[in-house]
C-alpha cells in the first residue's frame, strides 16, 4: 500500500463528465487526518502510520489517547486507523494528509460498514425464491422448505445459506475510479456505491489490484 486516508460519507449524487454523460458517485469527505504515531520495525516490528480523524472533546475519550495528541500539540481525534505503507519517511507525527493526496482517474479501495439489517430470512438475505402460492404450502411463504435431513447425513451441512444477521459488517469494494476531488472542502467524488450510510466511517486506499 502506498497510501491512505478515513473519511466520513456524505451520500451518493450524480456529476456530469466533458460528454454530458451521468456518472452516479459517492461523495466522501476525505480528511483532513493528522499523522498521531508512526510504527516502525524497530519499535513495532512492522511499519505503519497511524491517522485520526474528527475532533473530539477530551472527556468523550479515555486519558491515553487525550494525551498522545496533546504530545504532538493536536486536538484530540475520534476515529483512528492504522495504514500499513510500504514507505513512510515522507511521514511524521503532525502531519496533515488531505484528500489532495489522490488523483482524478486513480484506483482506490474503499473500506466501510454495510447496513444492518437484523435478523433475516432466507429470501432477504440471500435472494432465494418464495413458495409456489398454491394449497399445502401456507401459511408461511417465505420459510426456507425442506433441509433434506433424513436417516443420512441426519444433519444440516456447514455453510447452509439459512436466517441470520443480515449486514453490519465490514465490506470492502474495490477497484472504485476517482472520479472528482474538491481539495478545498475536502470531497472526493467515487464513481459507484460504497458501503456504509450516510455519516459513516469509510477508508480510501489505493487499489491493490491493477
Amino acid at each position: 500500500m502506498k497510501k491512505g486516508i478515513i473519511g466520513k460519507k456524505i451520500g451518493m449524487t450524480q456529476i456530469f463528465d466533458e460528454k454530458g454523460n451521468v456518472i452516479p458517485v459517492t461523495l466522501i469527505e476525505a480528511g483532513p487526518c493528522v499523522v498521531s504515531q508512526i510504527k516502525t520495525v524497530q519499535t513495532d516490528g512492522y511499519q505503519a502510520v497511524q491517522l485520526g480523524f474528527m475532533d473530539v472533546s477530551d472527556k468523550r475519550v479515555g486519558k491515553p489517547r487525550a494525551g498522545q495528541f496533546k504530545k504532538i500539540g493536536c486536538t484530540t481525534k475520534k476515529h483512528l486507523k492504522e495504514f500499513r505503507l510500504e514507505d513512510i519517511s515522507g511521514y511524521k507525527t503532525g502531519d496533515t494528509v488531505t484528500a489532495d493526496i489522490f488523483t482524478v482517474g486513480e484506483k482506490v479501495d474503499i473500506t466501510g460498514t454495510s447496513k444492518g439489517h437484523g435478523y433475516s430470512g432466507c429470501v432477504k438475505r440471500w435472494g432465494q425464491h418464495i413458495l409456489r402460492m398454491t394449497h399445502g404450502t401456507g401459511p408461511v411463504h417465505r420459510q426456507p422448505g425442506s433441509m433434506g435431513a433424513n436417516s443420512s447425513p441426519s444433519r444440516i451441512f456447514k455453510n447452509k445459506r439459512m436466517p441470520g444477521q443480515y449486514g453490519n459488517e465490514q465490506v470492502t469494494v474495490l477497484n472504485l475510479e476517482v472520479a472528482k476531488i474538491d481539495a478545498g472542502l475536502n470531497l472526493v467524488a467515487v464513481k459507484g456505491a460504497v458501503p456504509g450510510s450516510r455519516g459513516s466511517i469509510v477508508f480510501i486506499r489505493n487499489t491493490v489490484k491493477a
